[in-house]
């Protein structure tokens, strides 16, 4: 399976090298956590490219209990990770492959040199900062997210980029459950919610990426963004679109899409 790991990272890293999609799935498809975690593994060794930080989504049921997990990570590369701002960033996502937008609360990790964090309250401790932001989902291959948690792991998580709004002021975090997020696609509200829906929240998100990372030989580094999870829902979209997340009593950000 070592070789084949190699050859669907290397399939996927020249598809995101060129820009273009995947019509297939290149090999077999990982059934398994470590298979695909094994393949992201491969794809960032082939890469060398610098990480500025890690995407979480979450593994929904019936998959949930069958891996085990719950939440999935993906690596964010650094020139990806863009500030919000006018003129709005503009993001390139891959024709022919999937796209999507979500609001998320971005963290910025701070390592301490501590025993890993238990609870959401220890690991509010490993958090430096936090922005409002959106992920910007997209994959060569157009059937990542319909394929499963596995697939989605086995190419970069499934993440093309981060936008970061502005800062969360420090008297929010106790309460970010109480934030109405929503988010708008061309000047239409496609969601909205609260990180109440999100399991255990974005420290909840921080504490698994912190745990994924030990078990799979990473160390955590400062000012890595975490990408917490989708508050709104997985909402795709396509060239040309305008996407604006708004975070209620903080402020909003807009991003366009290339």
């Amino acid at each position: 399976m070592a070789v084949q790991a190699r050859e669907i990272a290397g399939a996927f890293v020249e598809a995101r090298r060129k820009g273009t999609s995947i019509a297939q799935y290149p090999g077999d498809r990982p059934t398994d956590l470590a298979t695909s975690y094994a393949i992201q593994d491969c794809a960032l060794s082939i890469w060398d490219r610098d990480v500025g930080g890690w995407k979480v989504g979450r593994i929904n049921p019936p998959e949930c209990d069958r891996l085990g997990a719950i939440r999935l990570a993906g690596p964010v590369f650094g020139d990806t990770i863009l500030e919000a701002g006018s003129p709005a960033p503009q993001f390139a996502i891959f024709q022919g492959g999937f796209a999507a937008a979500e609001a998320e609360f971005m963290l910025r990790l701070a390592p301490r040199d501590t025993p890993l964090p238990r609870d959401n309250a220890e690991a509010m401790d490993w958090i430096d900062e936090i922005r409002i932001g959106i992920e910007i989902a997209s994959s060569p291959y157009a059937a990542i997210n319909a394929d499963g948690p596995c697939v989605t792991i086995s190419d970069h998580g499934n993440n093309a980029g981060l936008a970061l709004g502005p800062v969360v002021p420090r008297e929010f975090w106790q309460r970010l459950d109480d934030v109405e997020v929503s988010l708008e696609v061309d000047g239409q509200t496609v969601g909205r919610a609260t990180t109440a829906t999100m399991l255990d929240g974005p420290f909840g998100a921080a504490r698994f990426l912190l745990e994924n990372l030990a078990q799979r030989g990473i160390a955590p580094k400062p000012g890595w963004w975490i990408s917490s999870g989708a508050i709104t829902g997985v909402h795709e979209v396509a060239s040309g679109n305008l996407v604006k997340a708004s975070f209620e009593g903080i402020g909003s950000l807009t991003v366009g899409i290339l």
